[in-house]
């Protein structure tokens, strides 16, 4: 498992003084002393190295990483700091100069505390996914210092500027400069690559690895948030500022604990937000003479010269050059963008030369509309001149790059940018020139360098007005090859993998979707817009991303046409479609259709592995709906085609489902025959040649094989087997599966007595749950709330509870344990009193297993009805003792060992109540000698009733 990062919470003491470093918080005696973030971080610097001088250069590379500061700030901040601790007064004396040297902390240190124990999971986002930070930051000290004191204070701040002013860079330092505060939970959040502010809420969800599964993604997202504590930075706000502010407003109001970092070119307007506005570098404002050593005081004209020289340009800054170079930074706004477009191409023209183009395409814009912002002129301009200076090929090049949303690969590139007119060769020489040329920025993700347009870079290249045939055939390649990237590489290896670990993933996949928009859209092209939704679907229903699932799937399937009917494309789109309904809205007649259409086709079509995977999932719809004799119809359908295809994972889905059929069906020896027969042909790879094949590796069948094993009599065996496939679950980072697991675990404990274990189980399913979205198994959680409150003598408030919980699983049509939870029912009713009800109850759920045959109840269900008739006033021992007898003869013929001791004494706590101790003795003991495993509360009860007997 991924290491947790961890909380500072050491406390360190010197003199009055107390350093709560993961607080950031300094008291004098209890009470606390302001001190600015840069003091702060000076003050821990020292303190860990106590009594060691630590030279000035190692201070500033600590306290100011990443950005270029001079020594007397550092100075000032050293100064600051004494000021704070009284340094020097009344004899108190804690930091030491040694000139030339460095500063040391002389006085005695504390520590107490705990300096590195493991973040509480349930409470931290233990990733950081921050862009890399620029080497060198001019001027931004200040910023950065305001900002971390205001983020600290107010929890939620946004940076508001002009675009290209450096909100982003400027942000991505601060997150870097908290990383420490926050324990390592920091999230990165690039709102640029998306264009509905409806999906705000799923980008976020995404990238923290939640799974999607219903359209209320936000309720999922501010549950899972809301006892974390990270810093979320949204970056890139203004194009989707609606969506946007709603979600931070939720956000800080729900989740004390997380605080929010925006950048946008206008401020959210909601509660709690703190705007900060951040300026563009100053520059010299009048045509005053400028010399080189006034020049140096301009940070504007600072980040030129840096960048020029950088970018290999000899620029000694002489008098003469200065001038020049405030002339270049006052037309520029002192916006940072600009300016390092501008210095970048002083290598190639020159000084003079580049300032005489810029003049020239600035004059121009400054004809335009008096109400557009002058900022916006002046990058608009910065722009035009950047693309006038580029060749034919690189301007065709820039263009078509455009498409991508996002970061792309160079084989991506190539296969959208060439054409007939524009070779492989001329595409290669055209990109390594844009990125010299800083049009086309470069990332390395692992192994791979991957490209990607600046923000504004792009949004002007879309502006270029081009021929439609181009646009078309342009739109088609980059459909075309995100079709083949999601069938190579969009669902092998990509499901199920932690989001930060795997954006390379969602670049390609925000790339799907704005291919899909296309697609669909008003000049698009619906039949390889139908191509790529039915490829696109299955991903989304692998990574759990259903709204989207749904609405792609039938929106591509309202525009088939007759080329596509009964093509694999529908096979996969009505799946799809099923599989997210079912999901979303329960076990609709609407899913129902589409999944027997797409099993339909398959069928037609001969595909034996897609016909296989198509059986389990109508299996499923069944299953869940407690239609037992249904389901197992489609599990020996599943293994008959099973048997015709050379495939593992076909084969093991054919006995995993029919192995949980028979469990429920009471068939136990049938049962535990599939489930290790399954456990035999689990593939070794997570390919399966289809998406409906064994996506979740079979874990809720392997649970079903504990549940087995404890009803034959083995409840050791069982626990062990439970606990091994909870943790593997976990493993497998899939939290639909790990939800299901936990709940069918559940029963296992319950049986066996551990109402504790039960109870942690339950409580991590509730939040899985409710973080996710999973409706069903939220109401089946709270359902074994209930039914532990019942077992621990509460019975007024579980009755309640469960019939809420049922109600709501019957609502759905998931009726897969329903008739677990009447069983905890009718205890319930008969615990406060209520027998009719609980007679009542268990008449109505006999009729039901006989209807649907999951029979495997049946002897635990006439048990708990004979202790009813028993226990209520007006008792009928003859019908209690012919409930019980008929308990346990169903329990010997389904070989349920485990029934089968609870009902042996329960009738022999019978016999002896009428003074039959040796029918009860000889009734109770083989059945009680038989289990050589478990000291559970059964066995327990048993042997001390044979203990009583003698």
């Amino acid at each position: 498992m991924t290491t947790q990062p961890t909380h500072n919470q050491e406390t360190l003491s010197f003199g009055p003084f107390d350093l709560a470093i993961g607080k950031r918080l300094l008291t004098r005696d209890g009470k606390p002393i302001e001190l600015s973030g840069r003091a702060f971080d000076i003050l821990v610097t020292l303190l860990s190295r106590p009594q060691e001088v630590i030279p000035k250069n190692d201070l500033i590379a600590q306290v100011w990483p990443g950005v270029s500061v001079e020594e007397g700030s550092l100075r000032f901040h050293v100064a600051g700091l004494r000021k704070a601790l009284g340094d020097g007064k009344d004899g108190a004396r804690y930091i030491a100069t040694l000139s030339g040297r460095g500063y040391c902390f002389v006085a005695p240190v504390m520590r107490s505390g705990k300096p590195a124990s493991p973040a509480d999971s349930s409470s931290v986002f233990p990733h950081v996914n921050l862009p890399g930070r620029l080497r060198v930051m001019i001027d931004r000290e200040e910023d950065l210092e305001k900002l971390s004191f205001r983020l600290n204070a107010y929890r939620f701040v946004t940076i508001v500027g002009s675009g290209g002013v450096g909100k982003t860079t400027v942000a991505v330092a601060v997150a870097y400069q908290l990383i420490a505060t926050f324990g390592g939970s920091v999230l990165y959040v690039d709102l640029s690559v998306m264009s509905d502010p409806r999906l705000v809420a799923t980008g976020v969800a995404s990238m923290l690895g939640l799974s999607v599964q219903s359209e209320d993604v936000t309720s999922s997202l501010i549950a899972y948030l809301k006892d974390k504590r990270l810093l979320l930075v949204l970056d890139t706000c203004e194009h989707l500022i609606e969506g946007v502010a709603s979600l931070a407003s939720l956000i800080f109001g729900t989740a004390p604990h997380v605080h929010i970092l925006a950048t946008s070119r206008e401020t959210l307007q909601v509660d709690g937000e703190h705007v900060y506005r951040l300026d563009p570098l100053p520059y010299p404002a009048d045509d005053r003479q400028m010399t080189a050593e006034m020049a140096r005081t301009f940070p504007a004209m600072q980040l030129f010269v840096e960048r020029a020289m950088a970018s290999g340009a000899s620029l000694t800054l002489s008098d003469a050059e200065a001038g020049i170079v405030a002339t270049i930074c006052r037309k520029l706004d002192g916006v940072a963008l600009a300016i390092e477009l501008a210095a970048r191409r002083v290598e190639v023209y020159g000084l003079s030369q580049t300032a005489a183009l810029l003049d020239q395409r600035l004059a121009q814009l400054w004809m335009g509309p008096r109400t557009a912002p002058a900022r916006h002129k002046t990058l608009q301009a910065t722009l035009d001149w950047s693309y006038d200076l580029l060749t034919d090929s690189e301007r065709i090049v820039l263009r078509r790059l455009a498409i991508f949303a996002g970061n792309f690969t160079l084989d991506a590139a190539l296969a959208v940018a060439c054409s007939h007119d524009l070779a492989e060769a001329d595409v290669f020489a055209a990109i390594d020139s844009l990125v010299a040329k800083s049009m086309v920025a470069t990332r390395p993700t692992g192994d791979i360098l991957r490209y990607r347009l600046l923000d504004t870079t792009r949004a002007y290249a879309l502006d270029i007005k081009v021929d439609d045939m181009e646009t078309n055939s342009l739109a088609i390649r980059h459909c075309n090859y995100h079709r083949q990237w999601l069938e190579h590489a969009g669902t092998a290896g990509s499901a199920n993998i932690p989001a930060l670990e795997n954006a390379p993933f969602f670049a390609g996949l925000n790339n799907v979707r704005a291919a899909l928009e296309w697609c669909f859209g008003p000049r698009g092209n619906t039949d390889v817009g139908i191509g790529l939704a039915a490829a696109a679907v299955q991903v989304f229903l692998a990574r759990s991303l259903l709204p989207e699932c749904l609405r792609w799937s039938e929106l591509a399937l309202t525009c088939l046409g007759n080329a596509h009917r009964g093509s694999a494309e529908e096979m996969h789109l009505q799946a799809c479609r099923g599989i997210a309904l079912e999901h979303m809205h329960g076990q609709s007649d609407a899913a129902r259709t589409a999944l027997s259409r797409s099993l339909a086709i398959a069928e037609q079509r001969g595909d034996v592995l897609n016909h296989a995977g198509l059986l389990g999932m109508l299996h499923m719809f069944h299953f869940r709906s407690g239609e037992f004799k249904v389901a197992r119809g489609y599990a020996e359908q599943c293994r008959a085609i099973a048997a015709t295809a050379d495939n593992d994972a076909a084969t093991t889905l054919a006995h995993s489902i029919l192995g949980r059929t028979l469990h429920h069906m009471g068939d136990h020896a049938g049962a535990r025959t599939e489930l290790e027969s399954m456990l035999q042909h689990l593939p070794g790879s997570p390919r399966t040649g289809t998406a409906y094949l064994g996506y979740d590796r079979h874990f809720r069948a392997i649970m079903h094989l504990s549940r087995t094993i404890w009803m034959q009599g083995f409840p050791d065996q069982a626990v062990a087997q439970a606990r091994k496939t909870i943790a593997d679950a976990e493993q497998f980072d899939n939290p639909t599966s790990l939800a299901v697991v936990l709940a069918l675990a559940t029963s296992i404990f319950f049986w066996c007595g551990d109402l504790a274990s039960a109870e942690a189980y339950i409580e991590a399913s509730i939040v899985l749950s409710e973080a996710h979205s999973l409706g069903p198994l939220l109401a089946i959680g709270r359902a074994r709330q209930a039914e532990l409150a019942i077992r621990r003598g509460d019975p007024e408030a579980g009755v309640a509870k469960l019939q809420a919980s049922l109600g709501e699983l019957r609502t759905a049509r998931y009726e897969l344990l329903t008739t677990e939870f009447a069983i905890s029912l009718v205890q319930g009713f008969a615990a406060t009193g209520a027998y009719a009800e609980a007679l009542a109850l268990a008449d109505q759920t006999m009729q039901q297993i006989d209807t649907r045959g999951n029979a495997a109840y049946l002897p635990e269900l006439l048990r708990v009805t004979a202790d009813v008739l028993r226990t209520m006033p007006q008792e009928n021992i003859e019908a209690a003792e012919a409930c019980l007898q008929q308990s346990l003869d169903l329990s010997r013929r389904q070989g349920a060992r485990g029934w089968e001791l609870r009902s042996a004494t329960s009738l022999a706590h019978m016999l002896v109540e009428r003074g039959d101790r040796d029918g009860a003795r000889r009734l109770l003991q083989p059945v009680s000698d038989w289990f050589t495993e478990g000291v559970g509360a059964d066995q327990l009860a048993a042997k001390h009733l044979l203990a009583t007997l003698g």
